[in-house]
């Protein structure tokens, strides 16, 4: 099947939304695993199918505009004969009118706990992932948690033991333990979807059965697609371990190191050195001489040593000018200080975006623009606008 000719044809169409069984169909290809269903057209073909899928069964009406099908009573559960189901077929037809499409039959699965996945756009992060308790009580106790698209392994599995309920995960009154590998795969699916379509600007399952036996099953999903054109960058998901190597530099190069009181490239370099810092620390201007009776290096590529992170303080206009020397110095974070960027309007936008191009190609992180400094009381490590000096501890604000 061609998951990119359904979203094409919904948007085509001018829908907002794929229907149910496309919607089961288009997370199928991403592992997400997703109950089989019969689509039909008519009462008489309903009941057929019900009894070639067995009973007890699920009846639901179908259509793309009818995107809350329980509160419609479009939904009718555990039917356990070809009358009930005639007779459900027919309340469906009357209630959905000129938007029903068709019908869905489903076998009724037998499963207590109930959970909730999802995708959604946000305007400034982009694409999140949720999971949490669903079913009935998805709203009322709010159990959810969310992380950033892109998604590892290690945060599906840290989102798994994140909601309050997630004992209901494990061996739960004689019922066995969820396959959790189907519900990571559930949640890396969610996040591929994320990345490779920003036109699909949301997805909910819900219910997200666990039965019994521990098998995992979407049996109610809706994939709501964007009709208009995705044209917003968001700023890619960085990796821990890089963020942390940012705060535990054993070597750091001031960009903009001044001489003169009050300028932040002279307050950097004084509450660095004042604050105990144990690390190398190397100053560099283009005009060269002492400063603190340290030399000034003309350039980053002058430095004899490694440089774990560059503090830079020079004109906005400058600072794209520095990504090919950090990169030949093999300088992968730089915390830039620095104003004049997307704060001030649409031209400082511009270099912002320039910068953000130009910096991931060269594989350097950056920590601002338009930063006030960073602190790490557990090395020492005080590079900010302020003298203080806070004492370690657990929590950062």
């Amino acid at each position: 099947m061609d998951i990119n000719e359904l979203i094409k044809n919904a948007k085509k169409a001018g829908k907002k939304a794929l229907s149910e069984s496309e919607s089961k169909l288009f997370l199928k290809e991403y592992k997400i695993p997703v109950i089989n269903e019969t689509v039909t057209k008519s009462i008489e073909e309903t009941v057929k199918a019900a009894e070639e899928t067995g009973f007890p069964v699920v009846v639901k009406g179908l259509g793309a505009k009818l995107l809350h099908k329980t509160e419609l009573g479009l939904v009718h559960l555990n039917l356990t004969d070809s009358q009930s189901v005639e007779n459900a077929a027919i309340l469906i037809s009357e209630k959905g009118g000129d938007e029903l499409e068709g019908f869905l039959i489903q076998p009724q699965l037998k499963g207590k706990r109930e959970f909730v996945a999802g995708l959604f756009q946000d305007d400034q992060f982009g694409p999140v992932v949720m999971f949490g308790t669903g079913g009935v009580f998805a709203e009322a106790l709010s159990d959810v948690t969310f992380r950033i698209a892109p998604l590892t392994e290690t945060d599906a599995k840290q989102m798994l033991d994140e909601i309050k309920a997630h004992s209901l995960l494990g061996n739960f009154r004689g019922e066995n333990a969820a396959d959790r590998e189907r519900l990571i795969d559930t949640l890396l699916g969610l996040s591929i979807i994320g990345m490779e379509h920003p036109d699909v600007s949301e997805i909910d399952i819900n219910p997200l059965i666990i039965s019994a036996d521990g098998s995992v099953c979407a049996v109610d999903a809706l994939v709501v697609t964007d009709i208009k054109k995705m044209d917003k960058e968001y700023m890619p998901a960085v990796d821990p371990v890089s963020i942390r190597s940012i705060f535990y530099p054993d070597s750091i190069a001031f960009v903009g190191a001044s001489a003169q009181i009050g300028k932040w490239g002279h307050t950097l370099i004084t509450n660095t050195i004042s604050g105990g810092f144990k690390g190398e620390i190397y100053l560099v201007n283009p005009k060269g001489g002492n400063i603190a009776g340290r030399r000034v290096y003309k350039s980053v590529s002058e430095i004899p040593g490694k440089i774990d992170l560059a503090v830079v303080t020079i004109p906005a206009s400058g600072v794209l000018g520095l990504i090919p020397q950090f990169k030949e110095k093999n300088i992968r974070n730089m915390l830039l200080i620095t104003s004049g960027f997307a704060e001030t309007g649409e031209e400082g936008r511009k270099i912002e975006k320039e910068l953000v191009k130009k910096a991931g190609a060269a594989s350097i992180l950056v920590l601002g623009p338009n930063t006030m400094g960073i602190c790490n009381p557990h090395t020492d490590f005080y590079c900010t606008g302020s003298p203080v000096q806070p004492m370690a501890g657990s929590t950062a604000v």
